[in-house]
């Protein structure tokens, strides 16, 4: 899951996982405000509680995103207050990389 920039970066994963045989979706969360006033069945319908193997990806803080990915899953985010450099330069340093949510998603889902 995640917020915007980071999308693309989820369904290159996605489509990694997708050729692995692995089921997995990406979920496009523009607006926890908006996604928070839908009813119950709808946002269980985008999270299925049975489903904890979740991956949220912001290069922004990670503050907030543990309300989605509950406890066993994983936050690819800035835990520090940044760097300044060329953006792949940066991505690659913070783990915003496909291949950084794959070994993510591999980890949650234990292979």
């Amino acid at each position: 899951m995640a917020t915007g920039s980071e999308v693309y970066l989820c369904i290159d994963a996605y489509e990694k996982l997708k050729a692995e045989g692995v089921r997995a979706r990406v979920v496009s969360m523009p607006s926890w405000e908006l996604f928070e006033r839908q009813d119950r069945s709808y946002r269980d319908q985008v999270f299925p509680p049975d489903v904890t193997a979740r991956v949220a990806v912001e290069q922004a803080s990670i503050f907030g995103w543990a309300q989605y990915t509950g406890t066993k899953g994983r936050i690819i985010g800035m835990r520090t207050f940044g760097a300044s450099a060329p953006l792949k330069d940066l991505q690659k340093k913070f783990g915003f990389t496909s291949d950084a949510i794959l070994q993510a998603a591999h980890e949650v889902i234990g292979k």
